[in-house]
């Protein structure tokens, strides 16, 4: 499984640009946004003299926030980076004390009047080697997903069954294929591993001190590659908790699996030095007041746990102590950095509109999820098997629930059903709200259909039909539209070129001082910075309240202001170049999202006026100066005052 799904994704990935053809700059290039801006800090460390220069160049970064320093490290989750470079630097020391070359190198002829290009295939080329890495660890993921539904099921057809609805439905589980850098590219497989964990130890009677930490570990690793990682923990306690005041877990096995979250917390928090965002987020707060919880309802409310009254409170008094906790924690530090979080889901709700917000709504993957998605599980039975499943288990967990009244047996196979049931319906939320997380809404359903094969839940109906017989027959149906979505994503084939982009970094590295900083949309600054090492003061990571004001700054060329006041506050961030798209100054995804339309919801004053960037595009004078220009790009030069 690991070697079928490592081949799979890398087919795809090399089908859709021709990866292995590809030019180092075009590999770069390749990265767009964030991706680009993590590779680069990837690149710093194996071209440095030594892993610890790269290291601590990294830790006291003046590229990426000019004129700041900043310690990289605690900002973006560069833990995957930095383990990469140290095995790519070690990787290539071996070979070349044993003399083995690790990569072949040729002259690819572009055509078409375009210099031919070197291009150098193995893992002894930086990007094949980092590409290679996380396509390994995903391929590994697969064997997981098998171990997974292997055991939530009792059957190894369970494990068959996730991996193959996983495979048929492979382009709403996964994008790492198309954006390997992605963070959720390294967090996701330590997910996988977590929720095995606790599956295993939600099903034991007495949790034992390896368990517990194992369970930590695969936490730490789930948390920090990736900052949306607090995120997804909070929806699993929450549905840990409601488990817990229904009385189908007790509050001393909850308390420890706190701890070993709470553990973990830390642990990232020092790992991150002292990543402020951790230890203010609604999951830092939820540990705290779940906690209080379990230890204050015994002796405030007397009565048996499982009437629906008291369910009611301690939901509540969850829900208010956790909001409450994380308003005044984040005013404690004073922190405002995931505030968007909070408008993103306003703007859901009651239609809340600022320019963070709409920058992050704008975008297809922050809309609300697809009406096909629902349709596209539904034709691979997806949908249907696990309803089905769904069905079954309230049943079944409402008979036990009565037997559990009668003798006091504590059948914890159905109650770990509960807290999957629970979690799965906390994902459809997520997913639902925020079409990217269908990221953890589909893979989870293929794990809860593999609960087709449990005996526990369906031994009524295999004593009636075989179970091999039931899951081939279940299988074959799935097959006929999840074998056309496999065919659908092999018949990808694409070859990546941006010439327009590859003439602007040339020209940069040419043309401009070493010092020079730039400015301009956030994923071409994140390709500027990675291929020409130019110092710029905006980039693709916007969990950043600092960072965010500058982008606004930056995206006022955009705006209906007047040249002269942008051009004031370009000059106060200390940007030398600006590089103008004009397919931003048209481009409207949908109704209210060309960026003037956007400046109009934050600039109201100025609507009505022609666009800033408009009147550059015709022409730049008196207040920039127009020193490059092609069928994408205008680099405009900011002369000083």
């Amino acid at each position: 499984l690991l070697f079928f799904n490592r081949c799979h994704i890398t087919t795809l990935f090399e089908n859709d640009r021709h990866f292995s053809h590809l030019s180092t700059l075009e590999r770069e290039m390749a990265f767009r946004t964030e991706m680009g801006l993590y590779y680069s800090y990837f690149k710093i460390i194996i071209e440095a003299p030594s892993f610890w220069n790269g290291v601590r160049a990294i830790m006291n970064d003046r590229l990426t926030e000019y004129p700041l320093v900043i310690n990289t490290l605690q900002r973006f989750n560069l833990y995957p980076e930095v383990v990469l470079a140290s095995w790519y630097r070690i990787y290539t020391a071996i070979m070349d004390f044993l003399g083995v070359a690790t990569k072949t190198c040729w002259t690819v002829n572009r055509g078409k009047g375009l210099s031919p290009v070197e291009s150098c295939e193995g893992l002894g080329d930086p990007a094949s080697f980092y590409v290679a890495v996380i396509f390994l660890l995903n391929g590994l993921m697969m064997s997981l997903f098998f171990i997974y539904g292997t055991y939530l099921s009792g059957s190894r057809l369970g494990g068959l069954i996730t991996v193959v609805c996983f495979f048929f439905n492979h382009g709403e589980c996964t994008r790492v294929m198309w954006t390997p850098p992605l963070r959720e590219s390294f967090s996701y497989p330590f997910l996988v591993l977590q929720m095995l964990l606790l599956t295993y130890i939600l099903r034991i009677p007495n949790i034992n001190t390896g368990s517990l930490i194992a369970l930590c570990v695969s936490n730490i690793f789930f948390m920090l590659p990736w900052q949306f990682a607090q995120f997804v923990l909070l929806t699993q306690i929450a549905s840990l908790f409601a488990v817990c005041i229904m009385g189908y877990i007790d509050s001393c096995k909850l308390q420890k699996i706190l701890s070993a979250h709470m553990v973990s917390l830390i642990v990232c928090f020092i790992l991150m030095f002292g990543n402020s965002m951790l230890l203010t987020s609604y999951y830092a707060a939820s540990l705290v007041v779940i906690w209080g919880i379990l230890e204050l309802s015994p002796k405030v409310l007397k009565s048996s746990r499982r009437e629906v009254y008291l369910w009611v409170i301690e939901g509540c008094a969850w829900l208010f102590g956790t909001v409450t906790l994380k308003y005044l924690t984040s005013l404690a530090f004073g922190i405002a950095d995931d505030a968007h979080i909070g408008n993103i889901l306003k703007s859901k709700f009651i239609g809340y509109k600022d320019f963070d917000t709409l920058m992050y709504t704008c975008a297809a993957e922050f809309d609300f999820m697809e009406k096909e998605t629902p349709v596209r599980y539904t034709k691979t039975l997806l949908l249907p098997v696990v309803l089905v499943v769904f069905g079954v288990i309230i049943k079944r967990v409402k008979m036990k629930s009565m037997q559990i009244l009668c003798f006091c047996v504590v059948f914890f196979f159905f109650f770990q059903l509960v807290y999957h049931a629970l979690q799965l319906l906390a994902y459809s939320v997520l997913a639902i709200l925020i079409m990217r997380l269908k990221l953890f809404l589909t893979p989870h359903l293929c794990v809860m259909a593999s609960l087709v094969c449990s005996k526990q839940l369906f031994g009524w109906l295999f004593c009636k039909i075989q179970p091999k017989t039931l899951v081939f027959a279940i299988l074959a149906l799935m097959a006929i539209e999840g074998s056309a979505n496999l065919q659908t994503q092999w018949n990808i084939m694409g070859e990546f070129s941006n010439l327009p982009q590859e003439e602007l970094l040339e020209w940069i590295k040419v043309n401009t001082r070493q010092d020079a900083v730039f400015a301009g949309a956030m994923p071409t600054m994140a390709s500027v910075k990675l291929s020409t090492l130019r110092p710029i003061v905006n980039h693709p990571h916007y969990e950043d309240a600092g960072l965010r004001a500058r982008t606004k700054v930056v995206y006022s060329m955009y705006s209906r202001k007047p040249a002269k006041e942008v051009k004031r506050e370009l000059i106060k961030l200390g940007v030398n170049y600006y590089i103008l798209e004009e397919s931003l100054c048209v481009s409207r995804k949908k109704p209210g999202c060309s960026m003037p339309e956007i400046w109009d919801v934050e600039d109201p004053a100025n609507s009505g006026k022609i666009p800033l960037c408009t009147l550059m595009s015709k022409d730049s004078r008196p207040y920039f100066i127009t020193v490059f220009e092609n069928s994408n790009y205008r680099v405009l030069k900011i002369p000083k005052e």
